[in-house]
């Protein structure tokens, strides 16, 4: 990206492909700025008011205006239609199976992140509204056979690396929206409605750090401080991170 626009890591597969339309609109409005500054230079001197003390339209021609009108959309809808919208287009398209991903749901509230992993059967368990506690923030029935090995994070999301993520991200309260920088990741978590999201981690976060969760949409007095942390991890850290937590959750 170079040093003058200093974006995060390129953590997953489909970031440097953001990151490059990032950087074309960033010169595409960087250029417009200039030539339109150039043009208002170019008006003050040639309109001025000793050349000219009485106003007269005679003999300006405005084809060159519409040569430069033409030439900016063309190089906008170009970024549009053969650059942006073919990006999202294979984002919302090209969702990956459940068995051939890690499915995770993200449930947000004021002000925190749950995180939901299903057990070794790989099925979520049911959950209801009735049971949701400090302890059992997602409110799980672990009467439930598909619930009795399903295990949670507050604020903890951990993902392993090079297999698509897909995650199921819903809200208990008000509109909320999950970021994550480096994996060039951002969807509105909405009451009501399961938004699925992906993408395939290729960078594990180093040892030692931890990048993190932002809220991007402003949720009340308390948006400020809904903030989680998350790692990429290689998938025999990952298996054994859900193993120790099952341990201490479900006993097994």
């Amino acid at each position: 990206m170079g040093r003058w626009m200093r974006l995060p890591i390129e953590a997953s597969a489909h970031a440097q492909a953001v990151d490059h339309m990032i950087t074309r609109v960033h010169w595409l409005i960087g250029g417009l700025g200039l030539l339109f500054g150039l043009f208002f230079l170019f008006c003050l001197i040639r309109f001025n008011r000793r050349a000219h003390p009485g106003a007269s339209y005679r003999n300006v021609s405005p084809r060159i205006v519409w040569i430069f009108l033409a030439a900016v959309t063309a190089v906008e809808l170009w970024e549009l239609f053969v650059v942006a919208i073919p990006l999202w287009a294979s984002r919302v398209s090209n969702f990956p199976s459940a068995p051939q991903a890690t499915v995770i749901r993200v449930v947000s509230e004021q002000f925190a992140w749950n995180i939901h992993y299903p057990g070794p059967d790989g099925k979520f368990g049911r959950t209801d509204i009735t049971l949701i506690k400090p302890d059992n923030p997602l409110g799980l029935d672990r009467t439930d056979q598909d619930a009795k090995d399903d295990i949670f994070t507050i604020n903890e999301f951990y993902f392993p690396i090079g297999k698509p993520v897909l995650v199921r991200l819903t809200s208990k309260d008000v509109i909320h929206s999950f970021s994550l920088p480096q994996m060039r990741i951002k969807q509105d978590a909405i009451p009501g409605l399961t938004i699925p999201v992906w993408f395939v981690p290729i960078v594990a976060t180093p040892d030692g750090e931890t990048w993190d969760i932002n809220c991007s949409q402003l949720c009340g007095l308390g948006h400020y401080r809904m903030r989680g942390l998350y790692r990429s991890m290689t998938q025999a850290d990952f298996d054994q991170f859900i193993k120790e937590l099952a341990a201490v959750q479900t006993g097994s």
